[in-house]
């Protein structure tokens, strides 16, 4: 069973898939939906008043063809008796038996063939003795009162055994519905069956029957059927239109203000709808007028504003930087001269470079961050191995790493990684993220893992400092925004680095989220599309690492831990031992140690990933708290 699911499932999306413009055609299409049900609720209410006019049509039919029949056979079953009556009065001779029996057949021959003769076409006559031969009755007493019928009527087939033991036990009229069944070769049609049994002129019991064929009642009701389907065909189309029209009306409208209201997101501020009338249609159109013409003027100030801003920005950058220039030359000259100075004044001399230096990081990032907000970014995509990037950024950052006593290392680097990117940016972004790193690595080492699957790349930058709190991984896109508010706004970055990030992640229409833990590092996570303009469905590296404290939780108790990209050992801290290169401080710097290369397999979507700048923190004892924004 389980082989077949995977084929039932094919199965399943190949029948759905001549279906797909058909539901979609009925979940945007408001009026087809509204005459449909229109059409299914007449259908119903028309069926419903056919069975009920047709079963009071067929009531009425059968109730007066019973009162009619059986006024014809009460009479009929007088005047029969009364002529055996007068018969029996009439004969005072004492005839014996062998004619008695003769002139009894007669006697019924005569008497079936005179009631038949003023019920032609309307009923047929038939008369039935019990324990009589049909097939040689006239010939002797036993079969004197055989079987006997008008017209083509077969008796014996066409009463029924139950109606002809009833009249035989009853000595009033009994009547049933049967089917008569004649010898012309006809079809078997309904009827009603009326008797009653009687004696002949010799005193013998007989049982006389009516039956009456419903052959003009079904006629008459199957005209009354036609009529009525014919009406009921006829009610439920012109339903049909009188709802496509009235709710064409009403959709109209509603369409008309769903295309203006498209062509206003789309910039064409201008658009209006037609009104006409005072109904509530024409409300509701005045009403989205005035909202159109709000947001206009509303999104024109804005427009204004930011217009504004820009230039202001702009202008401010441009005025900023000729003095800024002229005062890097002269803190360049000073610097360059304080071995002169009393050291309180070549003590100032550095901290003017290092403000200075961080006054020009301040303002470039100001410029970048507009050009965000202003839609002014532009991406120079271009096909590219992220390998090169990655390198140039370690390349970068290893006087860094060497000053805080850390070594970055690269994972993942055996296959190339390809994907059209804008290089300027992604190498923005990945040497904001190493430095950040290192700077809150606290002397540990830095991995920087590479992966590329199902349409998707993706570079991870692992450290082991101080981590995250939780709901500090959310907060860490913003701003401006500090993870230790008591720390001094002279040092660090300019708190741009990684909004900018961010921002250059979406540009590419790819994510950058974080991952952390307090005391377990963290792991900043980059995603961006392998093609230029195509949409993620998941990343080739999980967010949260394989050496974090859950995850070493659930490995130590025989819980199967999720597929990753690469096995990342937990790196050791700084100390005498071991091999390594030597920072400034002469304490050597700890190395990652190396596994036994593994076979090389292909990292699989992250099915957990989710757009945005989301993040994933865990805090301490091993409680877990997801965050999606």
């Amino acid at each position: 069973m389980r082989g077949l699911a995977p084929v039932f499932r094919s199965f399943v999306r190949w029948a759905r898939r001549p279906l797909q413009p058909a539901v979609r055609l009925w979940r945007r299409n408001l009026q087809l939906r509204v005459v449909a049900f229109t059409l299914l609720m007449s259908v119903g209410v028309v069926l419903l008043l056919g069975f009920v006019v047709i079963g009071q049509v067929k009531n009425g039919l059968l109730d007066a063809k019973e009162k009619a029949a059986e006024n014809q056979a009460t009479t009929g079953f007088s005047i029969a008796q009364q002529q055996a009556n007068r018969s029996q009065t009439q004969d005072a001779t004492g005839v014996g038996s062998q004619n008695q029996a003769e002139d009894s057949g007669a006697w019924l021959t005569t008497l079936v063939q005179q009631f038949a003769s003023g019920g032609n076409g309307v009923y047929w006559i038939a008369t039935l003795s019990p324990g009589a031969d049909d097939a040689r009755f006239g010939e002797g007493v036993v079969n004197a009162h055989g079987p006997r019928s008008s017209g083509s009527l077969l008796p014996q087939a066409s009463i029924p055994k139950s109606l002809s033991d009833a009249v035989e036990s009853h000595t009033g009229a009994l009547k049933q519905y049967t089917t008569v069944v004649t010898d012309d070769g006809k079809a078997p049609q309904p009827a009603l069956a009326i008797g009653k049994r009687l004696t002949d002129i010799n005193g013998k019991t007989y049982q006389l029957y009516y039956l009456f064929p419903f052959g003009q009642e079904a006629k008459t009701l199957g005209l009354v059927k036609g009529t009525l389907a014919t009406a009921g065909i006829f009610v439920v189309v012109l339903l049909g239109a009188i709802a496509w029209l009235v709710t064409r009306q009403v959709v109209t409208p509603v369409r008309m203000a769903a295309g203006i209201a498209e062509r206003l997101a789309a910039g064409r501020l201008q658009e209006r709808m037609q009104v006409s009338g005072e109904d509530d249609i024409a409300r509701l159109g005045e009403s989205f007028n005035k909202m159109a013409q709000n947001l206009q003027v509303k999104i024109q100030q804005l427009e204004d504003l930011s217009r504004m801003q820009r230039r202001f920005v702009s202008d401010v950058s441009h005025e900023l930087r000729t003095p800024l220039t002229t005062v890097r030359m002269a803190a360049d000259v000073i610097h360059d001269a304080r071995t002169e100075f009393d050291p309180v004044t070549a003590r100032s001399a550095e901290l003017l470079q290092n403000q200075l230096d961080r006054f020009e990081s301040l303002l470039s990032d100001l410029l970048e961050i507009s050009r965000f907000d202003a839609g002014a970014a532009e991406l120079a995509a271009e096909p590219i191995d992220l390998r090169e990037v990655v390198r140039r950024v370690v390349d970068a950052a290893e006087p860094l790493a060497e000053r805080k006593g850390s070594h970055v290392a690269i994972r993942g680097d055996a296959q190339p990684v390809i994907a059209e990117v804008d290089p300027r940016r992604v190498e923005r972004v990945l040497r904001n993220l190493v430095v950040n790193a290192i700077e809150h690595g606290d002397g540990r080492d830095v991995v920087v893992r590479l992966a590329t699957a199902d349409g998707a790349v993706a570079v991870a930058v692992r450290d082991y400092g101080v981590g995250l709190k939780p709901g500090e991984a959310t907060r860490v896109f913003n701003r401006f925004w500090r993870a230790d508010p008591a720390r001094a706004r002279t040092t660090g970055g300019t708190g741009l680095g990684l909004s900018i990030a961010v921002e250059d992640a979406r540009l590419h229409g790819g994510w950058l989220q974080a991952w952390g833990e307090p005391g377990g590092g963290s792991q900043f996570r980059m995603t961006l599309p392998r093609t230029a303009g195509e949409s993620l469905r998941g990343s080739p590296i999980p967010l949260e690492p394989d050496d974090s404290r859950r995850n070493r939780g659930l490995n130590s108790s025989g819980l199967p831990v999720r597929a990753a990209t690469g096995s990342v050992p937990v790196p050791r801290t700084a100390g005498p031992a071991g091999p390594g290169p030597t920072g400034q401080s002469g304490a050597q710097i700890p190395r990652i140690p190396q596994r036994p290369p593994a076979v090389p397999r292909s990292p699989s979507a992250d099915p957990a990933a989710f757009p945005g700048s989301g993040a994933r923190v865990v805090g301490r004892m091993d409680s877990v708290r997801e965050d999606d924004s």
